[in-house]
């Protein structure tokens, strides 16, 4: 495999990481997927823009976010990296939320984009920022919201 390969499998890997951790609600488990400090900045579209510094603040954040939730699990839809040779990547990552409500049992999807920065230390890919920003959400047999895609980062 050539190193650009390598790179995309420690991107996923990190990636597989975060969503099994989210899933699990093992906020603790975020920490080492993140450089101190990562700013994290979350659009929801219909709120203002949520800024965040860290695992730990965003593992808190999610824990709230989804604490209504009985079952919830973070789904990988797809991921798109250019990896530098300076060990810095860049990428976006295409997901899904699957959700169901303890109180009225509703079931809802909530789909969205990230768009990362990483960086390789102790070679080991983590998460140096993420932009996140929702796409759609649909709520049990309603219509779903669909938002305006936002400007793609160049790769």
């Amino acid at each position: 495999m050539t190193d650009d390969s390598l790179a995309y499998v420690g991107l996923t890997r990190l990636h597989a990481a975060y969503a099994d951790a989210v899933t699990r609600r093992a906020w603790d488990e975020l920490e080492p997927l993140f450089v101190p400090a990562a700013p994290i900045h979350v659009d929801t579209v219909t709120r203002p823009v949520i800024e965040l510094v860290g695992a730990t603040e965003l593992g808190r954040f999610i824990d709230e976010s989804i604490a209504r939730f009985e079952f919830f699990e973070f789904v990988v839809l797809n991921l798109v990296a250019r990896i530098a040779p300076d060990r810095t990547a860049r990428g976006r990552l295409y997901m899904v939320e699957l959700r169901q409500t303890r109180e009225s049992a509703a079931w809802s999807n909530a789909y969205g984009v990230y768009q990362d920065d990483y960086v390789l230390h102790d070679d080991q890919w983590r998460f140096a920022e993420r932009h996140y920003q929702s796409l759609a959400r649909k709520i049990g047999t309603d219509p779903a919201e669909v938002f305006p895609f936002a400007v793609a980062r160049t790769l």
